[in-house]
């Protein structure tokens, strides 16, 4: 018989959201499922993993080809953590991050826990995706995100991806999509990211919030640009980060 495919999910947002939940449910029909993803909520944690703090695995739930498993780390270590301790080493097929509640379209990328899962899994040569829906609430409409996550996720599956390049999926929220799109990063700035307050004990204290802001929106190549007109946005990422454009200056810096 056929070795059914492992799909190894994690994502930034805790074992217990509705999102990783929906994508359970989307996926389980096709293979084993292995989830190890954090207690709790770890957005904003990137590509950071635990060196200076032990780390616990815990087994929640087992049925069927289902294994739920949570990690008090950060989202690389669910990943890290899965692969050495739960699959003992057997490479999984595919990677999933999410679904994440919030986007992580433009410059939220580089601070996405969930794109931290997904990279992790591109640095270890196995295909992977992230999914995001534009929205951080934790009761969001997944839904009409059902067809496409199914569909996206089994032509990875057939089809594999490139070395060193993973998809960073990115839905609105709307009951409908007209269509998808691939696209680049948009160019976009955060501001306004430190918020004072002070503590009645007499000592300030700091929130980090902020306030996005798109610099380039008439550019209808960017995934902000088509998440804003209702289009799913699939934006393929590089574990390379070289800047391949300055390399023609290598001679005046090498001499």
């Amino acid at each position: 018989m056929k070795k059914r495919p492992v799909i190894l999910i994690s994502n930034d947002d805790g074992y217990q959201a509705k999102g990783i939940r929906c994508l359970v449910e989307m996926v389980r029909h096709l293979g084993r499922i292995i989830v190890c993803a954090p207690e709790g909520a770890r957005s904003g944690f990137s590509c950071a993993f635990s060196a200076t703090v032990p780390l616990r695995l815990t087994l929640r739930e087992q049925q069927d080809d289902v294994e739920i498993w949570s990690c008090n780390g950060t989202p690389v270590d669910c990943v890290k953590m899965a692969l050495s301790e739960i699959l003992h080493g057997e490479k999984p097929d595919l990677v999933l991050g999410g679904i994440n509640h919030g986007d992580n379209a433009s410059v939220n990328s580089h601070y996405s826990g969930t794109m931290g899962v997904t990279m992790e899994g591109c640095m270890k040569y196995i295909p992977s995706v992230a999914y995001s829906i534009c929205t951080h609430d934790e009761n969001a409409d997944f839904e009409p995100l059902s067809p496409f996550v199914k569909k996206f996720t089994e032509k990875v599956l057939r089809e594999g991806l490139p070395m060193g390049i993973c998809l960073n999926i990115n839905f609105p929220v709307q009951p409908t999509f007209k269509g998808v799109r691939m696209c680049r990063m948009a160019h976009g700035t955060w501001a306004n990211e430190i918020r004072t307050c002070h503590h009645p004990r007499g000592y300030d204290y700091y929130w980090m919030v902020g306030d996005y802001h798109n610099d380039e929106p008439e550019a209808e190549d960017t995934d902000n640009w088509a998440l804003n007109h209702g289009y799913v946005a699939i934006t393929p990422t590089t574990i390379d980060m070289t800047a391949y454009a300055f390399m023609d200056k290598k001679a005046e810096w090498e001499e």
